[in-house]
């Protein structure tokens, strides 16, 4: 049996006045691509970050192809993409190839050049003239230049327009096919994930609610008229009105749902069962 391309095991963090993270534990194989989903404050970036090896747990502990990683271990296997895109705004694009040259020692310069080409990016062109689509552009080619094991993109595509967004999402969907790659991404867009992510992590209040497989979770729930639901387990409404449908557990009759559907409906329930509205 193959050894994951990451585990967590029993994350979890607390901040001064709330849980983040509560006994958050999952395992990803190589070359799969998951979707990290959840409403803002439900953990997502304090995941992310731990992955990262930004910061470290209050317990619990990530393993990347079975070695630890942590804040002060190498990192080289591992690459973040934050929302915020960092870059130096007065480098020219080349000048960021350079420098993750100098500071990569895994780095594929033919490979830069070559993502960096594609995009049409002016590689003399300084950051801070380039649209937010260039930028992001760079960014990516910045964070799979590294050829790491595993690929955290945090909102990547949020800035770009429809056109942009299919181009990107095409590159990670080639880098987790071609080199195997292992790629979680953060977005609140589910719709735009169905086609690209085959697993699943949903984080709501700091819980895994569901992680695994999306066609698997998928299988394993319909949709069905509000009146329709019968003894099946309801999960939580998909949408509102006088039709309104719900999402059962099980495998009988009904609609299979959508990853939105799915992920819609598990966010309803935990808003009924916690009093937390997502935000």
């Amino acid at each position: 049996m193959s050894t994951p391309a990451l585990v967590a095991r029993s994350l979890k963090k607390r901040y001064r006045r709330a849980e983040a993270l509560v006994d958050c534990s999952f395992s990803i194989p190589a070359g799969s691509i998951t979707a990290l989903v959840g409403p803002n404050g439900a953990g997502k970036s304090t995941l992310m970050s731990i992955v990262a090896g930004l910061l470290a747990p209050d317990d619990g502990d990530v393993l990347v192809s079975g070695e630890p990683v942590g804040v002060g271990s190498d990192r080289s296997q591992l690459s973040f993409l934050a929302q915020s895109k960092p870059l130096y705004g007065r480098f020219t694009v080349a000048e960021m190839l350079r420098a993750g040259r100098s500071l990569n020692r895994t780095w594929d310069d033919a490979y830069a050049q070559r993502l960096i080409t594609a995009a049409a990016v002016p590689m003399g062109a300084t950051v801070r003239t380039l649209s937010g689509g260039q930028r992001t552009r760079v960014a990516l080619a910045l964070a799979l230049a590294r050829r790491p094991a595993v690929l955290v993109l945090d909102e990547p595509v949020a800035d770009l327009d429809p056109i942009a967004r299919q181009d990107v999402q095409q590159s990670i969907r080639e880098e987790a096919a071609v080199t195997g790659t292992t790629v979680i991404i953060s977005s609140h867009v589910v719709s735009e994930l169905d086609q690209l992510c085959d697993r699943l992590l949903l984080l709501t209040s700091g819980r895994l609610r569901l992680s695994g497989p999306v066609a698997e979770l998928i299988d394993g729930h319909r949709l069905v008229d509000a009146d329709e639901t019968g003894d099946a387990e309801v999960v939580g409404p998909v949408d509102v009105g006088p039709s309104a449908r719900v999402l059962v557990r099980g495998t009988g009759d009904g609609e299979k749902p959508t990853l939105e559907d799915l992920t819609v409906a598990h966010l309803r329930r935990d808003v009924a069962m916690t009093g937390k509205v997502s935000s």
